[in-house]
């Protein structure tokens, strides 16, 4: 009794502790952006321009894949404002991988993702089955002799001579004249 009482009154001296540091504000963020290894004022991003999304469902994004360009893809641009007959075919994808990320067929291609995950359904399940094999051979004791064939019929032939609820029951289904199971 006497350690439950100490204990709660070291977490209740504890909590107060720290309910009065953050009231201080002793706490600054700039101490635990340092602690994470970042230095100075960490940029976030605006969620209110639009970004870049590459799925099937949204064909054509709000901008290109590639924000900023070299001189050799700028220059690109330039000529892709000329006649498009005059760009070769890796031009054109390069253009193209400029705009975009992936193609359709790059979208559709399958993964292996499905042989990681039924690797690890199939290992819990054979964790599982380890730990209930485990738990039968050691913490569980003997079947009760309850469940044995004889103990079974003994209590059936005593529930049937004491004629246990002989309207809807077992002892309506047996033939009490014939020593038998009621057809």
């Amino acid at each position: 009794m006497l350690t439950c009482l100490l204990l709660f009154c070291a977490c209740r001296m504890l909590a107060s502790r720290v309910f009065n540091l953050v009231g201080k504000r002793a706490i600054s963020t700039s101490i635990c952006m340092r602690a994470h290894g970042h230095a100075g004022v960490v940029k976030a991003d605006d969620f209110s321009l639009p970004v870049y999304v590459n799925r099937r469902d949204v064909p054509l994004p709000e901008v290109a894949f590639v924000k900023d360009l070299s001189a050799q893809q700028k220059a690109l641009k330039e000529k892709e404002k000329a006649s498009w007959t005059a760009l070769s075919v890796d031009e054109k994808v390069e253009l193209y991988r400029i705009k975009f990320n992936e193609s359709y067929a790059e979208m559709n291609r399958g993964s292996n993702e499905w042989k990681t995950v039924l690797g690890g359904v199939l290992f819990f399940l054979g964790v599982t089955g380890i730990i209930l094999i485990w738990q039968k051979h050691y913490m569980y004791g003997p079947i009760p002799h309850t469940f044995s064939e004889e103990w079974l019929s003994m209590q059936t032939k005593r529930m049937l001579d004491m004629r246990i609820n002989p309207v809807e029951g077992i002892s309506s289904k047996w033939d009490y004249e014939k020593n038998e199971w009621k057809k």
